[in-house]
């Protein structure tokens, strides 16, 4: 078991983005194309919605600003962006959809794309793939003659969408389709199951007795192959009802050879490729990035992460490994994160923070720009506070911005926006009673600021007093540039991006937030003195706001608070952790077996702190059961199979388990995740569980009719992580790695710099390229930039050796002819390829497909070799394909799509073809 896990290669997927805006969004039903609608939009892997936005009031070109976050724990075919309205009877009606096939998700990754709405077909609403076995076979009939005869063995269904919310009850069709024929079989139906095993054999009549020629001893009539393919369709049983179209997939006959057998995993498609003319339906702006990783085990990563380790002791710190991805990265902000985690995790990163920002300060003239740039060491500062600092802000904020966002009072006192009847008066009065809550909550919540924070405020304390010594409240200035401009007043903002909100508040609220962060930043600003705060309002309305609040009072207050989170001083604790709340949601619940009649499942309010595990009836209820959290021994998935139910988990402790069903597969996910993580030093977690339930009697996955018996199936290891840093290092490692591969060309240009510098030693000129590199010590940046570039080669290499142990058609992989049909193309893979013109079996190379990021290639191997393509894979950077032959002097392939053949020759240009 431990050499599987010492090579096995983890696929992390995530998901980030903005839902912004919608436009023209046309009628979801019916001539009502005027009438605004009330929207909302989900997202959806597959068919299984895993986020809403909330409802928008009527408008047809609706703002949403919605981010979105999230790891996929599952694999998916295609990412959906739904749009509805919600009707006359609150029936939510479908407006239109974008979706996105996960090998095209790269195209958009980043920015900001504007997506026409396609209509909600029920024809094109597929997910899932079905497992076939397909072979040619030549028989002998009564009256001696050959016939050729096809055998279709549909195995199994995987990943089927659930009908109703439920599980489905799936058949298949399996048809042999031709100009002249139509054969049709069917399968039995399986009952409430979406992963149905068939296990069905059907046969086919390919080539009739009386076409039998000496020709067609040897192969397949090549007229009927031609025009012949399998079609297998996926349906829902409905009974009384219509039957539900699941998907199809067709493959064709002319891929087989006669007595081999070809089996493969297939992408269920869309009927008639799901494609139709549409009216117009109105657009969606998005920005979706999609992240895969393809992790090695953490000793693949031991360099990399030892050289990035040791970067706060490099002196000058521009020469170490983390500053240097810094330099190189086109995105900064990429970069930093991974970097931030990494060291974060190994207690490396106030060390190296101090570091770099004592480099900046090297260049920084004025105090009283301090610190005001997006540079490596303010990008760093900001994503280690809200890393490390999100309980902090859910103590401090979340009770009053709950109580902002949900009171509505009005708070605009800018002349010309107000409405009419609005009193500014009134509306001043509810500001100036919000900026005070805020304010007081802020500069009396010392107590509460990690140390790690506070470690880092005192550093920068400390080196801005030493860079402007003659200054005496610039190290005032250095702190709060971070804790309020950059932490607080963000926070305030946009409590949604800090998880203290679930959504994006609307235009009102949005505004009361802008004002209160405004007016906090600028009482907690700490500029020069001598300098009048008041000054920093363009507007006349906000300089009169101001002038309400007694600055001499707040500035003590600030100043004290300062002191208290970046001095030497420790801070007095009372000894009692804060009850943070680390997720809540609506799930499905089954009754604990208090009672032997109505054991079913009922809707509940989950809730978890780090002190607790509870359950509600609704929403802000008293409590029905609480669980200290110190009591939890074991969480873990819960197979579908007890109660056919998908998205299940169950939370081990000392009485009977408790079954949980949550919404989607993100959520039973997170759930999970954080309940492990919250229980992870209990002394009595549990080695064993049963991954099924205990029904009738016995444990379904063990049969074992003791409900005390102990578990059949190892606990799942929780790595042993600060609750709030949960931090994978062989993760960022590997993202760090991406992120110096794909900026190679860079650390090359750098590497060619050093030298440059070592034999010229006058005046960089700005036109250089090297220019732009931070480059201190040109031999010890020349020695780090050598030394990532040969753990990079190693680390590519080991990728190579373990990225093949998924072969095209195999259930991790899609098949090759799903890859292609996704690409807008049919490509079916011809086996001869002499290499010296004749046809002897010692020199017959086979080419083996493989999609990279470039494109789709080919690439020849040795007869005896087996092709292993690369598991890792994405959509090409554009329309066009490339070919690339890498043995042999002249290779020969076919190109089906384009219907020709084409002759390469070694050293020549790359032929590049068109999808």
């Amino acid at each position: 078991m431990a050499e599987e896990d010492d090579t096995r290669i983890r696929i992390l997927q995530s998901l980030r983005g903005k839902i912004c805006e919608g436009k023209n969004l046309g009628p979801c039903s019916g001539p009502n194309r005027q009438r605004d609608l009330c929207t909302f939009c989900t997202i959806s892997l597959d068919q299984e919605e895993v986020f809403r936005t909330k409802v928008f009031d009527k408008s047809l070109s609706p703002f949403y600003g919605e981010d979105f976050y999230f790891e996929i724990p599952r694999p998916f075919q295609c990412l959906s962006f739904y749009v509805f309205a919600k009707g006359v009877f609150q029936r939510d009606l479908p407006v239109g959809k974008v979706s996105i096939r996960k090998e095209e998700l790269c195209k958009f990754s980043g920015k900001e794309h504007w997506f026409g709405l396609q209509p909600v077909d029920p024809n094109s609403e597929v997910q899932g793939k079905v497992h076939l076995e397909m072979r040619l076979n030549e028989l002998i009939i009564e009256n001696g003659s050959m016939c050729q005869q096809l055998l279709v063995r549909i195995i199994e269904c995987q990943g089927l969408p659930l009908i109703s919310g439920q599980n489905c009850d799936p058949y298949a069709t399996v048809s042999l389709v031709g100009p002249a024929r139509f054969d049709q079989k069917k399968t039995k139906v399986k009952k409430k199951t979406s992963d149905p095993q068939f296990e069905e054999t059907f046969y086919f009549e390919v080539t009739r007795p009386n076409s039998y020629t000496k020709k067609s001893h040897f192969q397949v009539e090549e007229e009927d192959i031609e025009k012949l393919e399998i079609k297998v369709d996926l349906w829902n049983n409905g009974n009384l009802a219509q039957d539900v179209f699941l998907g199809e997939t067709r493959v064709s006959v002319k891929i087989l050879r006669n007595d081999h057998i070809h089996r493969a995993w297939y992408l269920l498609q869309p009927k008639g490729n799901g494609k139709s003319k549409t009216d117009d339906l109105g657009s969606l702006r998005l920005n979706v990035t999609y992240t895969e990783d393809n992790v090695l085990p953490s000793a693949c990563y031991t360099p990399l992460c030892t050289l990035l380790l040791k970067s706060p002791d490099i002196k000058p710190i521009s020469a170490s490994a983390a500053h240097i991805l810094g330099d190189i990265c086109r995105e900064r902000y990429e970069a930093v994160l991974p970097v931030v985690r990494l060291l974060l995790h190994h207690s490396r990163l106030v060390s190296f923070v101090s570091a770099i920002a004592a480099l900046e300060l090297e260049n920084t003239q004025e105090a009283n720009t301090i610190f005001r740039g997006n540079s490596l060491a303010t990008r760093c500062i900001d994503d280690m506070m809200k890393i490390v600092g999100r309980s902090y802000l859910t103590v401090t904020l979340k009770p009053v911005l709950d109580e902002i966002c949900e009171s509505n009072k009005t708070c605009e006192i800018d002349p010309i926006k107000l409405k009419e009847g609005d009193n500014v008066e009134v509306n001043k009065e509810n500001l100036q009673g919000y900026v005070q809550k805020v304010f007081s909550s802020i500069t009396q919540s010392s107590s509460s600021c990690p140390p790690l924070m506070c470690d880092v405020f005192r550093s920068l304390r400390q080196l801005a007093s030493k860079r402007f010594p003659d200054d005496p409240h610039v190290q005032y200035s250095a702190v709060s540039s971070f804790v309020f401009l950059r932490f607080f007043a963000v926070a305030v903002l946009s409590p949604h991006t800090f998880q203290l909100r679930p959504h994006h508040p609307d235009l009102e609220v949005s505004r009361t937030l802008t004002l209160i962060s405004k007016t906090i930043q600028t009482l907690g600003s700490w500029g020069s003195l001598s300098k009048n705060k008041l000054s920093s309002f363009k507007e006349s309305y906000m300089y009169d706001f101001f002038k309400s609040f007694q600055e001499d009072k707040c500035i003590g207050k600030v100043k004290k608070f300062l002191d208290e989170i970046s001095s030497n001083i420790s801070k007095e604790s009372s000894g009692v952790e804060d009850s943070v709340v680390l997720k809540e949601g609506e799930v499905q619940k089954r009754a604990q077996g208090r009672k032997r009649i109505g054991k079913n499942f009922k809707k509940r309010w989950l809730r978890v702190t780090n002190r607790e595990l509870s359950y509600h009836k609704h929403r802000g209820k008293e409590a029905l059961c609480i669980m200290p959290v110190k009591n939890i021994q074991a969480v873990e998935k819960l197979d579908e199979s007890a109660f056919n139910r998908k998205n299940m988990f169950q939370v081990l402790h000392s009485e009977k388990p408790l079954y949980v069903q949550a919404g989607n597969c993100v959520e039973a996910s997170e759930w999970v995740e954080v309940l492990s993580q919250v229980s992870r030093c209990n002394p009595d977690r549990l080695g064993t569980f049963h991954p099924s339930a205990y029904l009738a009697g016995a444990w379904l996955c063990c049969r074992s009719l003791s409900d005390s018996q102990p578990g059949c199936k190892p606990c799942t290891p929780t790595l042993l992580a600060n609750l709030q840093l949960d931090i994978d290092c062989d993760r960022e490692t590997e993202r760090i790695f991406s992120l110096f591969t794909s900026s190679y060309s860079k650390l090359q240009k750098m590497e060619d710099a050093c030298a440059s510098i070592a034999v010229y030693q006058g005046p960089l000129r700005e036109q250089d390229d090297y220019s732009l590199f931070t480059i201190q010590d040109s031999k010890e940046t020349f020695h780090t930039v050598r030394q990532i570039s040969h753990i990079l080669k190693e680390l590519q290499r080991e990728h190579d050796t373990r990225s093949g142990t998924a072969q095209y058609g195999s259930q991790e992989s899609d098949s090759w002819e799903d890859i292609l049909t996704s690409l807008g193309g049919s490509v079916w893979p011809e086996t001869v390829i002499p290499a010296n013109g004749s046809m002897p079996p010692a020199s017959v190379l086979h080419w083996s497909p493989r999609v990279t990021q470039s494109g789709l290639a080919l690439r020849t191997m040795p007869e005896d070799q087996e092709p292993t393509p690369p598991r890792s894979r994405s959509a090409p950077a554009s329309p066009s394909t490339t070919c690339d032959w890498t043995d042999g002097p002249i290779a020969k392939c076919h190109l089906n799509l384009v219907r020709s053949s084409h002759w390469f020759r070694r050293g020549e240009p790359w032929l590049s073809f068109i999808l």
